[in-house]
């Protein structure tokens, strides 16, 4: 499943975007996180690597999670995105969205290429 063309146009347009996941006792937690568009696929990456708590609750299994997009409450499924190409791909729209961005280089390390995860929306039901 793909997300609709508006939903991409925004999530290519925004610097920062909410992501939603859960704490173990059940309470959401947002945290702002860098959402990548190219083609029809969405990519996010963890700047914490394999320890952003985010990251850590997105992958576990039949995890609750969702994008915050324009004000609505998008729900996700989340894919691991760690072949080499999904890697470059991300890697590449990093590179053009965020060129002159400080936090850059931390998102393109080795240490958290592992954590490239590609997001599609959730079936309704």
């Amino acid at each position: 499943m793909k997300f609709d063309a508006a939903t991409l146009r925004y999530l290519d347009a925004e610097l920062e975007t909410p992501i939603e996941t859960y704490r173990p006792d059940g309470t959401p937690r947002r945290t702002i996180i860098w959402v990548l568009v190219d083609g029809d696929d969405v990519f996010v990456r963890s700047w914490k690597g394999d320890r952003g708590y985010w990251f850590q609750s997105a992958t576990e299994p039949d995890a609750k999670v969702a994008l915050i997009v324009d004000g609505r409450t998008v729900p996700v499924v989340v894919h691991s995105a760690v072949d080499a190409q999904s890697i470059e791909r991300c890697s590449k729209a990093l590179r053009r969205k965020y060129p002159r961005n400080d936090s850059l280089e931390g998102m393109l390390r080795d240490e958290v290429l592992g954590t490239t995860l590609r997001l599609e929306p959730a079936t309704a039901g």
